[in-house]
């Protein structure tokens, strides 16, 4: 969780899931549905090679959740495989 611009009660800034290939992880016990939601669809295209022309993926890493009253500002960090 990167910024939280407006209110939100379910999630706060750092709070963070990992993604290694098919499997989720939540460290910190608990993270929005709603947040979890809007990030899950980009998350496949963010595994795979990122070089196409004119392909967008590259320079988006910021993903913003879908309710309006928290405004909340998640960000995708890759992360070495293990």
């Amino acid at each position: 969780m990167k910024e939280i611009k407006g209110f939100c009660d379910t999630i706060e800034i750092g709070d963070y899931f990992i993604v290694r290939g098919g499997r989720i992880s939540i460290p910190e016990g608990h993270f929005c549905y709603w947040a979890l939601n809007s990030i899950i669809p980009l998350l496949p295209a963010k595994q795979r090679k990122l070089d196409e022309p004119d392909d967008w993926m590259p320079r988006t890493w910021l993903v913003e959740c879908p309710d309006p009253n928290g405004q909340v500002i998640m960000e995708i960090v890759p992360i070495d495989p293990e």
